[in-house]
């Protein structure tokens, strides 16, 4: 649902409304997943920390074409599902009843809105399938084959075709497809490709052309057009000179004569660029903010620009006149982290979601004409106060090298005294950055065990510079792994922070990092948590799907050459097991095809053989990530258990 990295504990937000005093004691995951050494989770935990589970998140979906109606994602039962409502405030009618992941790429048919497509998979699987929602009759169609990995669909500009992304001729190279949703027999294949990152991005005014997206790695990509009729393609963005340049977010303007598109061409940031399409100039219309623009949106009358753009870590929204460039002055917007933007048909309504530190997600719009932000949804939150939640702080440290390295500290509150201990989570990614958004669960930490909370954007992260973004490639893997380790020096100077109590963490890549500090440096932690992180990238390389192994070899480099794959071997930490020497607790998706179960199995059996206290969940029904409730709140009472017995003890 979220265009953000979803990847570390602070994310974890899966929630249901269900009064702790309701839960039994005893709490149990989702029937089918497995544990091994978690103590059985007590009623009086449940008791103390439940509320932290009972938090509401809502976004923006999707505008209704003619009407101020939206449809949202939130979370009532076990999974999030898809809600209409009417008007800001109003109540939430639920329109989808799964009770398996939830789902994506939701839209109305952009003339009519007499249905809505969307996407979902299969108990984690990441092979999503295509539906037809028909709010006549409230039945579900489904559009796609049914086995293959299938990107969301991107409407034309008629609203009676779509075109989408999809495995389905090899289950490795990404090819695209043209559809009538209202004829799912009028599937056919429009133009066949070769590797992993191709995904449709818009379809040109008379809708005779197709705009692509050609992903080689998070800093070079490239943009063609598509001719529908024939199924040829032109490369729109040809590679000059030696320097890899990255394109995204890309749209065609009202006349179809150039395109808007965010690249990093000719500058160290992101930009948005209007590119001719006859001559490919650019023309630079964000020069005047030195950050990464992280999305852009045409307006469907062509004026206007709504563009966010990351400003150390800060989310900030900008309105543009799209000939111009010239900037509309926003006065009294709301600050937060702004994200998902979404233009009504009219021009003038632009619906986002928002959050900050002491309010959870909820879906907004802002009139464009007046300034007027209403917000459409009032998101439960356990019956918490979060006036007195933590505001975090930027702090800065220098790395081996010099390097300066930044990340985002949550100090608890004043009320805690002496040297506080620390958690330190790491985003997964790589290419990802931790904001400073709404923390949900994590909250407990800070406000109830007055634990720091630090999260580092090390090199590798994104928003800091395509430079910054490629320190970490290949060969230079292990200088990132060195930037945790200049960060526990760092803690050491800190009168405020308690050296001798850190716990190392983060989800994907970051469960990656967070296991070699484990090895690296495990004098200088009290234990570690691992969620679904590879404990080899050579075999994390050979075993993720297919369709991703070209994009990850370009980021961690190719296990198939003898040089890489030796180097990739000496930082691995399944060859260094043995010198994890504190406690591990893991936790993976039982069908994650990102990071397969066998790269948590080995690592789990690799430190148990030498003695350490090893925790492990194994999620039923779960991918690459936590959708159900039962799991999550699972999870979230076993980590509170493993801080308080191996970090506070």
């Amino acid at each position: 649902m979220r265009k953000r990295t979803l990847l570390t504990l602070s994310f974890l937000l899966v929630t249901c409304f269900t009064p702790a005093s309701a839960q039994q004691p005893g709490v149990q995951p989702e029937p089918g997943s497995t544990t091994e050494a978690v103590p059985p989770i007590p009623s009086s935990l449940v008791a103390d920390v439940g509320r932290y589970t009972n938090i509401r998140t809502a976004e923006i979906l999707s505008w209704h074409p003619s009407r101020r109606e939206m449809l949202i994602a939130t979370y009532m039962c076990n999974t999030p599902q898809v809600y209409l409502v009417k008007f800001p405030g109003g109540a939430r009618t639920q329109m989808t009843f799964f009770d398996d992941r939830p789902t994506r790429g939701v839209s109305y048919q952009p003339t009519r809105g007499d249905y809505f497509l969307f996407s979902k998979d299969s108990g984690g699987d990441e092979n999503y399938q295509n539906y037809r929602y028909d709010f006549a009759t409230g039945q579900i169609t489904l559009l796609s084959d049914g086995k293959s990995k299938n990107g969301p669909a991107v409407w034309s500009k008629g609203g009676e075709r779509i075109v989408y992304s999809s495995t389905r001729r090899d289950g490795t190279d990404v090819d695209l497809y043209v559809e009538k949703p209202l004829d799912p027999k009028s599937d056919r294949l429009l133009i066949q490709l070769q590797g992993g990152g191709w995904s449709p991005l818009d379809w040109s005014p008379d809708d005779s052309k197709i705009m692509a997206l050609q992903e080689i790695s998070v800093s070079e990509s490239y943009l063609w057009l598509v001719d529908v009729a024939s199924g040829e393609k032109t490369q729109l963005t040809p590679k000059s000179g030696g320097a890899a340049v990255a394109y995204g977010d890309a749209h065609f303007s009202k006349e179809g004569k150039s395109i808007y598109a965010i690249t990093d061409r000719d500058s160290e940031f992101r930009r948005v660029a209007r590119i001719d399409i006859a001559t490919h100039r650019p023309t630079y219309l964000t020069a005047h903010i030195p950050w990464d623009i992280s999305e852009v949106q045409l307006s469907p009358d062509g004026n206007m620009l709504a563009v966010t753009s990351n400003e150390d870590g800060i989310t900030t929204l900008h309105l543009l006149d799209a000939a111009s460039g010239r900037e509309k002055p926003l006065p009294g917007f709301p600050p937060g982290y702004v994200i998902d933007l979404h233009w009504h048909q009219n021009s003038r309504d632009l619906a986002f979601s928002l959050d900050s530190a002491r309010s959870a997600d909820d879906a907004y719009s802002l009139d464009t004409k007046t300034g007027k932000v209403e917000r459409w949804t009032f998101s439960e939150l356990g019956g918490l106060n979060t006036q007195g939640f933590v505001e975090p702080g930027v702090i800065h440290w220098k790395s081996f090298d010099g390097m300066t390295i930044s990340g985002i500290l949550y100090q608890p509150p004043a009320r805690f005294s002496g040297k506080r201990p620390v958690i330190i989570d790491i985003h997964g990614g790589p290419e990802g950055q931790f904001q400073p958004y709404f923390l949900g669960q994590q909250n407990y930490y800070l406000n109830e065990l007055g634990v720091a909370l630090l999260y580092p954007n090390i090199r590798g992260s994104t928003g800091f510079g395509k430079t910054f973004a490629n320190l970490d490639n290949g060969l230079l893997r292990e200088n990132a792994y060195k930037d945790v380790g200049s960060l526990l020096d760092w803690i050491r100077t800190q009168p405020n922070l308690d050296a001798s109590r850190v716990m190392v963490t983060g989800a994907s890549y970051g469960g990656n990092v967070a296991l070699v500090t484990a090895f690296k440096y495990p004098e200088r932690i009290r234990c570690a948590i691992d969620i679904y992180g590879p404990s080899n990238l050579v075999t994390f390389l050979e075993r993720t799907a297919s369709y991703r192994q070209d994009l990850r070899r370009v980021e961690y480099g190719d296990e198939r050459d003898p040089h890489m794959r030796e180097f990739l071997e000496k930082l691995a930490p399944l060859n260094h097991a043995a010198s994890i020497t504190k406690a591990l607790f893991v936790i993976q998706g039982e069908n994650d095809p990102i990071v397969p179960r066998s790269e948590s199995d080995q690592i789990v059996n690799a430190v148990q053989a030498n003695g350490v206290p090893v925790w492990y969940f194994v999620m039923k029904g779960e991918g690459h990530g936590i959708s159900k409730k039962s799991n999550s709140d699972y999870f979230f009472y076993a980590t509170v258990m493993f801080v308080k017995n191996f970090l506070l003890n």
